[in-house]
């Protein structure tokens, strides 16, 4: 059963003239349209290397063509390969895999034979509310006993960094499963491993307990990309409901832009105006630069 855990850093990531316009050259049009759209310079990134990301695993482990790769969008947003040309093997039309960018990272997993959803987040403070008053206003997204697992993490650090790991582990359940915003978030809940998680290490002892049920099939790896950032990948039961043994959990390869481009290659014309347009973009809202 093959595995991928691939992430790159958009936040380190100066993209040079060149080096955006090839990117931009290198995605579908409705695709750079939408990326362009974007008001600041962060959120193109993200979103351009989360295309480029997918775009490097179907080609690279589906072996479909660069050119040949059409990628839509489900109802919930999710990205699927849509009527892909013939494939080399049966095995490979069995992967399945997702995409999540948030913070200074855009990431990908894929996994064959399961249902697979990956989030990841920065941890980072609220905004203009203190921490109490922002678990206050999240109260309802966690049940009592995340709630008292967050809270006794220790400081109030450690118990924001508490909220995202719980965070991380509810959205990708619900993007493996595809559900989206209509999903109760209260439906889910973590128990998390008794060993903590360090930077380096991927665990995959959390259990989900689905409408008070124990979820025995559910696989949950963590991990953390630096000091600010988690990261959890949910995997789901066999798609032909043979259990088999899973591969051991896998850390995240963090691609250079060389490799995150290291297959593409051009759909479209070269568009100066493109360049010029994303250089005038801030990096990001003020709050965010004063982070």
């Amino acid at each position: 059963m093959g595995s991928v855990r691939w992430a790159f850093r958009c936040g380190s990531w100066t993209p040079s003239r060149s080096e955006w316009l090839f990117a931009a050259q290198c995605v579908q049009r409705e695709e750079k349209d939408r990326i362009g759209q974007f008001v600041f310079a962060k959120d193109a990134k993200l979103a351009m290397a989360g295309r480029l990301l997918l775009r490097k695993f179907v080609c690279e482990r589906m072996r479909i063509p660069w050119p040949q790769i059409r990628l839509e969008r489900s109802p919930r947003g999710k990205p699927y390969l849509a009527a892909p040309l013939q494939v080399t093997t049966t095995a490979d039309s069995a992967w399945s895999f997702n995409l999540s960018h948030q913070g200074d990272y855009a990431v990908l997993a894929a996994q064959q034979g399961v249902q697979v959803g990956v989030d990841v987040m920065k941890t980072t403070m609220p905004g203009s509310n203190s921490i109490p008053e922002f678990f206050r206003i999240m109260t309802r997204q966690f049940t009592a006993h995340e709630w008292s697992t967050i809270q006794s993490a220790g400081s109030e650090n450690q118990q924001l960094a508490a909220f995202y790991r719980h965070w991380t582990l509810k959205e990708s359940f619900i993007k493996a499963i595809g559900t989206g915003l209509g999903f109760n978030l209260q439906r889910a809940e973590f128990h998390l491993s008794a060993e903590p998680l360090t930077q380096g290490t991927v665990l995959h002892q959390t259990k989900m307990h689905l409408d008070e049920e124990p979820e025995e099939e559910w696989i949950f790896e963590e991990s953390l990309l630096d000091a600010e950032h988690h990261v959890a990948v949910a995997l789901g039961p066999a798609n032909d409901g043979v259990s088999a043994p899973r591969p051991p959990p896998a850390a995240f390869t963090l691609l250079s832009y060389g490799e995150l481009i290291a297959s593409a290659s051009p759909l479209t014309e070269e568009d100066p105006a493109y360049w010029d347009s994303f250089r005038m973009k801030a990096e990001a809202p003020q709050r965010q630069r004063d982070s």
